[in-house]
């Protein structure tokens, strides 16, 4: 006969696994990269691009440069704010689909990848 102790140390790895799940599903889609966070967004590049200037403007980010390349398959936009300097890569790999790429360089060699995410989960948002 089992007593209640050992019925919940064997219901915790059950539960554990379910949290984990949960905890993929939640951030599916934003992937940290070395340097920031990537996605693919299920959007336009010239749509992403308006996105992307608006989340300059929400976020206090001074635009410094812009460039189009491949006939307006890839688009980057280049700002700063405070000590960060801020980049965002839109690259289409479909008619409908954008990969998106936000980094956020402090120095050298600090990123900010939590910075570069939320950029990132605010541009790619419907």
């Amino acid at each position: 006969m089992r007593t209640p102790a050992v019925a919940a140390l064997l219901a915790v790895p059950t539960v554990l696994v379910g949290c984990f799940v949960a905890a993929a599903g939640a951030g599916a889609g934003i992937y940290f990269t070395s340097r920031g966070a990537e996605s693919l967004v299920e959007a336009t590049v010239d749509g992403l691009a308006t996105r992307t200037q608006a989340t300059f403007v929400e976020f206090g980010i001074r635009p410094v440069s812009e460039k189009i390349d491949h006939e307006g398959d890839t688009r980057e936009f280049k700002g700063t704010k405070d000590d960060l300097d801020v980049t965002v890569k839109l690259e289409r790999r479909s008619p409908t689909t954008t990969k998106v790429e936000v980094t956020a360089r402090r120095n050298m060699a600090e990123w900010d990848k939590g910075y570069a995410q939320q950029l990132l989960a605010r541009i790619g948002a419907p």
